[in-house]
């Protein structure tokens, strides 16, 4: 049985009860983090933390103290789950909801204490950096019909799991999201970039997409190793059509590349080059953040 954490104890799963007027059950009030970890080593825990404290700051949720130590109980879950998982890739799903209160009201209610769940689980081992042993994803486009404050990681999900379900709806692995100015924002679980002519590009960070740790990382390993010209800038639907790659990156999925598009090749169909070597440079710095 796996071990979760719940408001400062450790406790089998089965046991970590949370009351139903929780207001992250009701209202979906509370923010969430998902932290992955190789070996034992977490990836960008520092930059997990700064935007889960961000985003409480963002709702209002005060959460301060050494019972808010972020990195601590990812590193204490790992710690007492390795026996329950066949290897060492464990995820860390961390849940601060607002609290539990005695009605339902909307507003914010004073003088309730936050409830923080946090649990453990398998993650896919990192892809080689070999295009040739790596099966590309494919996906499908949409309108982004999700709210308008999507750079705060809210667990109120429900437009990105619409997203997600239209994509399992399909036979596809996931949706590239645009704007109505048709303007790519991101996909329903990822961030998304664009390749052409061996320049690397994404969307910029703003209110319709979340500033994911994994696009950071990514980002700052090929400054660092000056392998490519990258730019954050407005990328148009239309791009996405003529790009030599796309890649998609979250905490679990790390940098995954797509080779088809709404039924069409991406580039020449098979996972690109640029990917490889972006890959090998993500490898090579994602445990320094």
């Amino acid at each position: 049985m796996t071990i979760a954490y719940l408001n400062g104890i450790f406790k089998p799963i089965a046991e970590a009860k949370i009351s139903p007027m929780d207001r992250g059950f009701l209202f979906g009030d509370g923010i969430y983090e998902v932290i992955p970890s190789y070996a034992g080593k977490l990836v960008g825990a520092k930059l997990h933390a700064e935007r889960m404290n961000q985003g409480l700051a963002e709702i209002r949720i005060q959460a301060t103290g050494a019972e808010y130590d972020w990195e601590s109980i990812a590193l204490g879950l790992i710690e007492k789950n390795k026996s329950a998982f066949e290897d060492t890739s464990i995820g860390v799903y961390i849940h601060v909801s607002r609290g539990a209160d005695s009605k339902r009201f909307h507003a914010y209610p004073a003088g309730i204490s936050p409830t923080v769940f946090a649990f453990a689980f398998q993650i896919p081992n990192p892809a080689p950096a070999d295009r040739h042993l790596v099966k590309g994803l494919r996906v499908n486009t949409h309108e982004d019909l999700r709210w308008s404050r999507c750079h705060i990681k809210s667990t109120s999900l429900l437009g990105n799991v619409m997203h997600f379900q239209q994509s399992q709806d399909d036979g596809v692995n996931e949706t590239i999201l645009f704007n109505a100015k048709k303007e790519l924002t991101e996909a329903s679980v990822c961030n998304v970039f664009v390749i052409k002519d061996g320049v690397v590009a994404t969307p910029p960070l703003n209110n319709q997409l979340l500033p994911g740790i994994t696009r950071h990382i990514l980002i700052e390993s090929l400054v660092r190793d000056k392998k490519f010209t990258v730019q954050q800038r407005t990328i148009i639907l239309d791009e996405l059509f003529s790009a030599d790659e796309i890649w998609i990156t979250s905490s679990s999925k790390e940098v995954a590349p797509v080779i088809q598009i709404d039924g069409k090749p991406v580039g020449d169909g098979r996972v690109g080059a640029v990917w490889e070597e972006a890959l090998t440079s993500y490898h090579s710095h994602k445990f320094s953040f």
